[in-house]
């Protein structure tokens, strides 16, 4: 963005943002492996399996130890989004104060957006249980196929008692929000993650960075542990242009995401 046209003329102090997108993907990921990545670099991620449990019988030998098998898993750090702008000396002296904060918070939404949108499409994709296409017209059809997802999970050994997220496009949040159950005046914290309401004891949030694949909206039911999500390096970086009498900034966001628990993820395939 160029401000060469800036005219000597009484400009507003309030700056007008772009709309942000809902970005809620990233938030309810598992974050652990945070401090462990950087540019260019994996995190070797291990499952532990569950032990079985089995009854005993006094005076009976029990059996011999088991062997509780372990898998691995990696997380890349392999995406790379950067931004690059310049803000001409004379400009950047005409424009009113602001400017710069401004074109940070763009920055930062639209480095957001860029992270939210990669977690929408890796866990539609590698999701453990995704559903046939199916047309939602109504709110009665909207609760069928949301109950039968929750069952899926459930059946997968999801419990209440899990941190489990449920994401609905727009026009699906219109055919279901009736049958979401109210936030309680002391959820601040949760109304200010974007968290619209409970439905069996999940957290329902919209977005509009849903996964689609050119006819489906991919609804998302997964819980906190299921992708595993972190940054690496940000680099930020002012310079002078070589070619102009300017001054710009650069920036890069290395980040990767991996789904470690697929089956505690569960993709409904629907359109209107």
């Amino acid at each position: 963005m160029s401000y060469a046209n800036f005219k000597p003329t009484v400009w507003s102090k309030y700056i007008q943002h772009e709309l942000p997108k809902f970005t809620v993907f990233k938030q309810d990921c598992d974050f652990k492996f945070e401090g462990e990545a950087g540019e260019g670099k994996r995190v070797k991620i291990q499952n532990i399996a569950r032990p079985t449990i089995k009854k005993y019988k006094p005076g009976k030998d029990i059996d011999p130890a088991e062997d509780v098998g372990e898998t691995s898993a990696y997380l890349d750090i392999d995406q790379y989004d950067y931004f690059n702008y310049g803000i001409d000396d004379i400009d950047k002296a005409q424009a009113q104060d602001g400017i710069m904060e401004a074109l940070s918070t763009e920055t930062t939404r639209a480095l957001a957006e860029a992270e939210d949108i990669f977690c929408a499409t890796q866990m539609a994709k590698n999701a453990g249980i995704k559903t046939a296409s199916k047309q939602i017209t109504d709110e009665a059809s909207a609760k069928k196929a949301v109950d039968d997802l929750f069952v899926a999970l459930w059946n997968n050994g999801v419990s209440t008692k899990d941190d489990v997220t449920m994401y609905l496009t727009p026009w699906f949040y219109m055919l279901f929000q009736n049958r979401l159950i109210d936030l309680k005046t002391n959820n601040d914290g949760l109304i200010a993650k974007g968290v619209l309401g409970l439905y069996n004891n999940a957290k329902i949030k919209m977005t509009n960075n849903a996964y689609n694949d050119g006819t489906d909206d991919y609804i998302i039911l997964k819980t906190s542990k299921a992708f595993a999500y972190c940054n690496g390096i940000d680099k930020l970086k002012p310079y002078e242009p070589e070619s102009r009498f300017s001054e710009a900034i650069k920036g890069l966001n290395t980040y990767g995401g991996k789904m470690v628990r697929p089956k505690e993820c569960a993709v409904l395939r629907c359109h209107q």
